[in-house]
């Protein structure tokens, strides 16, 4: 039987001791799903992703990461070598100089050579067919390329699971399409949360409201 990649029981957190944003929520991730997390603004959907990688305390239930519990500082730096986060704000993935230094700095920081770091850089910008955007200066480009590259910055660690914060947010017709098919094509779990419903339609297989 396979492990869930991501498992959640009867979690609750809330900020500041307000009331919870997030109240007993459970979920289990299936292998090679792509699950999307849909509801309003202000539900939690964010917070749950943050939760996950470890961006958040946990307050309350139970998180496991292939089959892991994680509770320490410890164990999520651990389940952070497996998951990879889209952040929302695309501005708060990109940091370096031009688009390689930013898609080599993940496996640098996993340990990896900078030999074996430039290679899996460029591996991944080319697979992505972004070769054309490697010396760019990564605050010049367009939003709809910042979305792409960032995307790039995760695949480049090769993580079993994918979360991704509305990843379609702010992108015009021709990124949303070229997004959706580089998500449609790879094979990781996915935990997504949207809001927009052609692309749910297209790119999930299950969804759950929150």
């Amino acid at each position: 039987m396979s492990v869930s990649p991501v498992e959640i029981r009867d979690l609750t957190f809330s900020y500041n001791s307000a009331d919870p944003v997030l109240s007993d929520f459970s979920l289990s991730l299936d292998v090679d799903e792509r699950l999307v997390v849909t509801g309003a603004n202000g539900c939690g959907k964010t917070t749950l992703l943050h939760l996950i990688m470890g961006l958040e305390s946990l307050q309350s239930g139970t998180i496991e990461i292939l089959g892991t519990p994680r509770e320490t500082e410890a164990d999520f730096m651990d389940a952070r070598k497996h998951v990879g986060l889209l952040f929302q704000d695309v501005d708060n993935q990109l940091f370096s100089p031009t688009v390689f230094e930013d898609v080599a700095f993940g496996p640098l920081n996993l340990g990896h050579s900078p030999a074996e770091s430039h290679d899996m850089a460029h591996e991944t910008l080319e697979q992505l067919g972004l070769g054309d955007l490697t010396r760019r200066i990564t605050y010049q480009l367009s939003h709809g390329q910042k979305r792409l590259v960032a995307l790039a910055t995760i695949l480049a660690m090769k993580p079993e699971v994918l979360l991704l914060d509305e990843p379609t947010t702010g992108l015009d017709e021709t990124h949303e399409a070229r997004l959706t098919e580089i998500l449609a094509g790879l094979p990781q779990s996915m935990l997504i949360v949207s809001h927009n419903q052609p692309f749910i339609e297209r790119i999930g297989t299950r969804s759950l409201g929150l």
